[in-house]
């Protein structure tokens, strides 16, 4: 399992690796029956999130490889986690990335999901060197779809009612960026 080698800072936030000391901000995230409403999971109680942090700190849910880095994003100005964010990556020839997260919807709304993406883009890109990283959404969380394109995420797909999650069909869209397309706005100077 990969993990940050270093908490890394934001102008807001920090992203860090979880500990055990996260329990009650992780509950008060994925109790929320708003938060799960995009997300293959439905809430829980404290004893299933307890569950869920103890497999991230022994390995990554839903690990499919040894490359997924989980991402505790934490507001640096009270030290609250709002955020349960992965990269995750294969490091062969074709150098993919994934990116995609939860965040409270307290703090929604306020750029720190563009923020948080724009961090893990630059770990992707300049730390393991990846190729292309994409995200992908559920067709109506368009919240999440507006983070990924203000950080240069271009649609790719659209795939119509792909999937059948909590008793409904649901559409998938598929965003992706290149490295060079992200350097070349990270060189490019803001009006």
């Amino acid at each position: 399992m990969a993990q940050l080698r270093a908490p890394r800072q934001t102008s807001r936030l920090t992203l860090r690796a979880f500990d055990a000391s996260d329990l009650e901000d992780l509950t008060a995230l994925y109790s929320r029956e708003d938060v799960n409403r995009y997300l293959y999971s439905e809430p829980k109680n404290k004893e299933q999130v307890r569950s869920v942090l103890e497999a991230k700190l022994a390995r990554p849910l839903e690990t499919i490889d040894k490359n997924v880095m989980p991402v505790a994003v934490v507001l640096r100005d009270t030290n609250r986690l709002i955020g349960d964010f992965i990269l995750r990556w294969n490091d062969d020839q074709h150098r993919q990335g994934e990116i995609g997260g939860s965040l409270h919807p307290d703090f929604q709304g306020q750029g720190l999901a563009v923020e948080t993406y724009t961090e893990l883009l630059e770990i992707g890109f300049s730390d393991f060197n990846l190729h292309r990283i994409f995200g992908r959404c559920d067709g109506r969380n368009s919240a999440s779809i507006r983070a990924l394109e203000k950080v240069g995420l271009q649609r790719e797909a659209h795939f119509i009612e792909n999937e059948f999650v909590k008793g409904e069909w649901t559409d998938e869209v598929v965003l992706a960026i290149r490295r060079n397309q992200w350097l070349a706005r990270r060189i490019v100077p803001e009006d």
